[in-house]
């Protein structure tokens, strides 16, 4: 198996710790606080995956998204979901063009919104599922299917999904399928009073933050790679799929508590993500592989969208969230 051991590759790590700093320095000029949400976004991005962000409206999810895409250097495209939104609304359409020379008619693709490095879908619950279907077909394939052809999106592609948790009515949530395809779920929780403070003084001012560009697309692409490079002890592997078997009421080895609140739990797929979560956080703090610590730290936003509560849960208002927290701590 192929680690980071080489020259080439401690010297990535190394500027990545640097990197790391610096962005946090970049973002911290716009947005006030969220360091946790700021991590995880970035956790997700390096480790190829996707994220769902979860919060209220007013919390600045928009802004964070659209801060961290300039400071990498990275295309941004928003798309605000509605009722009425079409697949080609995302992905692109082909629409008949003429030659100005020629006269001949022909076919040419016009691409969506889908096309560039990071995608916001704003309230992605908005939209029907036909809709939430095609921005999900393209984030697991990678490339969007129009009329017989296939296109393929740029490198790197990420897309963060936000949800209003407060308005469900007249929306369509993710299928538990769907949301599988989604890495992290980030809850984005209110500010501090001090934090909140400071958000109104810099943001009813006459202050532009100057946004420094720290990595490029190429550098991001190759730090991706660089993660599935990433030794892991078969120990902290053990441990991820042993945390992520736990979540399931008919395992063996599964707590009474999951048993009583829990219907159906975390597959295969959180495994995956609980180390290549982990594998990246281990990168972002400059460690060449990681421990168990770091699987436990992604242990939230990962298997908390995987996890289906029954009604002795809902009658007792367990939240899935309080339930991964307490297999954390017990295992």
């Amino acid at each position: 198996m192929s680690s980071v051991r080489s020259q080439g590759d401690v010297e990535a790590v190394r500027r990545l710790g640097e990197a790391r700093a610096r962005i946090e320095q970049e973002v911290a000029k716009v947005i006030v606080g969220q360091k946790e949400v700021v991590e995880q976004v970035l956790t997700c991005l390096l480790a190829h995956g996707h994220a769902l962000l979860i919060g209220v409206p007013g919390l600045a999810k928009t802004m964070l998204v659209n801060t961290l895409a300039r400071v990498l250097d990275l295309s941004f495209n928003r798309v605000q979901f509605t009722p009425d939104l079409m697949p080609s609304d995302i992905t692109g359409t082909e629409i008949i063009e003429e030659d100005a020379t020629t006269r001949r008619r022909g076919f040419r693709f016009v691409e969506g919104p889908v096309f560039a490095n990071v995608v916001l879908a704003d309230e992605i619950n908005r939209t029907p599922p036909k809709t939430q279907a095609a921005l999900l077909q393209a984030m697991q394939e990678y490339n969007v299917t129009v009329a017989g052809r296939t296109y393929a999106l740029p490198t790197p592609f990420f897309v963060l999904a936000t949800q209003n948790p407060i308005e469900l009515e007249g929306t369509y949530p993710l299928p538990e399928a769907q949301l599988d395809r989604f890495m992290f779920s980030v809850f984005v929780d209110y500010p501090s009073p001090d934090e909140e403070m400071e958000i109104v003084k810099s943001t009813t001012s006459a202050y532009v933050p100057d946004l420094a560009r720290v990595l490029t697309a190429a550098e991001i692409s190759e730090l991706q790679g660089l993660v599935r490079r990433v030794p892991v002890a078969d120990e902290v592997i053990a441990y991820a799929v042993r945390l992520a078997g736990a979540t399931r009421p008919t395992g063996e080895t599964s707590p009474k508590f999951v048993r009583d609140w829990v219907s159906w739990g975390a597959g295969p797929r959180a495994s995956q993500y609980l180390i290549l979560g982990a594998k990246t956080r281990a990168m972002l703090a400059g460690r060449y592989t990681p421990a168990s610590d770091d699987v436990r730290a992604v242990a939230r936003p990962v298997l908390r969208h995987r996890i289906v509560t029954n009604f002795a849960a809902e009658a007792e208002n367990v939240k899935p969230d309080a339930i991964v927290r307490r297999l954390v701590e017990e295992l």
